[in-house]
């Protein structure tokens, strides 16, 4: 027999947010949604990166970077791994596969795989390679690397 886990509600999510050091921040809530905004640096010698995450429950968080301004720092070229390029909106997973639930804390899973996804674009800036692995839009699902 195979147990569902519980949906978590906006509020719980927002305590979680709230009480762990690693996203230390502000944000607001109202019913069954969310918005928590922090700045995090994927390593000690990183620039830092004000992140926003927009969450309503039972739908997938929306993750930005609102400062600095990725594009610029991109130089021209597009960026890899991201939803959409105008605003920027972090790919982190997979949608639709299990990868993230509405049962799995935000601060335990999107928040992390965040500053993982910064630690690789740092580095995709110097090498112009993505090595963060994950599909990209276009390719071929039998070369998928998942993260």
């Amino acid at each position: 027999m195979r147990f569902r886990r519980p949906v978590i509600s906006a509020a719980h999510q927002y305590l979680h947010l709230r009480t762990n050091p690693v996203c230390t921040g502000s944000g607001t809530l109202r019913p069954g949604r969310l918005v928590w905004r922090f700045v995090t640096a994927p390593t000690p010698l990183s620039r830092r990166y004000r992140l926003r995450i927009e969450y309503r429950v039972g739908v997938t968080p929306r993750v930005f970077v609102e400062d600095p301004d990725l594009l610029a720092l991109a130089d021209g070229r597009r960026l890899p791994h991201v939803y959409e390029q105008r605003p920027p909106r972090l790919c982190l997973y997979l949608p639709d596969t299990g990868e993230w639930t509405p049962a799995m804390r935000l601060d335990q899973s999107i928040v992390p795989w965040a500053v993982l996804w910064l630690f690789y674009f740092e580095e995709w800036l110097v090498s112009d390679e993505w090595k963060g692995g994950g599909v990209h839009p276009g390719e071929n699902n039998e070369d998928r690397v998942d993260v």
